[in-house]
């Protein structure tokens, strides 16, 4: 980066008034935007904006993964209260069908 910069301001600025210019009698406009535009590191750096991704997709998939385990633990407690529930039923049912057979309508 930094030698980027240099060799602009190379192109823009002749090399006989390096010595005796000052920031009043060269301008170099390009400066003042390098300077905002590299106040972010990620946008600096290839590989600080790769690892700052990096770093979000892990955070992502962390978040995802907890709520899918949140998930299969509810559809455990689904599958078990489920499980509970047929059981009363056959019990309802042979219940049901003892008592119902001493009123059987002939």
């Amino acid at each position: 980066l930094a030698s980027q910069v240099l060799d602009e301001f190379s192109r823009q600025v002749s090399k006989i008034d390096w010595p005796s210019g000052s920031p009043a009698t060269i301008s170099y406009a390009a400066l003042d935007g390098y300077l905002i535009k590299y106040q972010n590191p990620r946008d600096a750096d290839p590989m600080t904006r790769v690892q700052a991704e990096l770093d979000e997709t892990k955070i992502i998939l962390h978040n995802t993964m907890e709520s899918l385990l949140e998930r299969g633990e509810k559809l455990d407690d689904l599958v078990s209260k489920s499980e509970v529930l047929g059981v009363q039923s056959k019990a309802f049912y042979k219940t049901a069908r003892k008592q119902n057979s001493c009123c059987e309508i002939m």
